[in-house]
């Protein structure tokens, strides 16, 4: 597997006046892609919060390219670009029917619970390894 994939349906909630998805709540779908596609790769969160190591984004660019519409379905792609000793650069894109609305590249970092950074757990690059395209 190189890219994990993940369906949305965008609710009313999800939208503006005009019906559009408030650019905001792309990062909330680009969130459950990343965070499902851990989960489908068996890399449980809750156990590593527990260890005292948390993902944490540190940075992220997004594209808005077109716009995603109250009742779209959707799917979120979510591929790993880099990834390094504390660190991963992921990218993900969230399509409709195969055209590309939303793009984004995801830096994130693993951090300790008091906020410095540690090297990532073994179980989760060997996981991640499997998303690198």
């Amino acid at each position: 597997m190189t890219e994990h994939r993940l369906t949305v349906r965008v609710y009313y909630e999800d939208t503006d006046l005009a019906g559009v998805v408030f650019y905001a709540n792309y990062l909330r779908y680009y969130e459950r892609g990343r965070s499902d596609a851990l989960r489908d790769l068996g890399v449980d969160q809750t156990a590593l919060k527990a260890a005292g190591v948390v993902f944490v984004v540190r940075r992220i660019e997004v594209d808005y390219v077109a716009p995603a519409r109250f009742e779209d379905l959707l799917e979120v792609a979510t591929r790993v670009e880099t990834l390094k000793g504390a660190s991963a650069e992921m990218v993900q894109e969230i399509r409709r029917d195969g055209q590309v609305l939303n793009r984004a590249r995801v830096f994130v970092a693993c951090m300790t619970l008091e906020g410095r950074p540690v090297r990532l757990p073994q179980e989760a690059r060997v996981a991640m390894e499997r998303l690198l395209g």
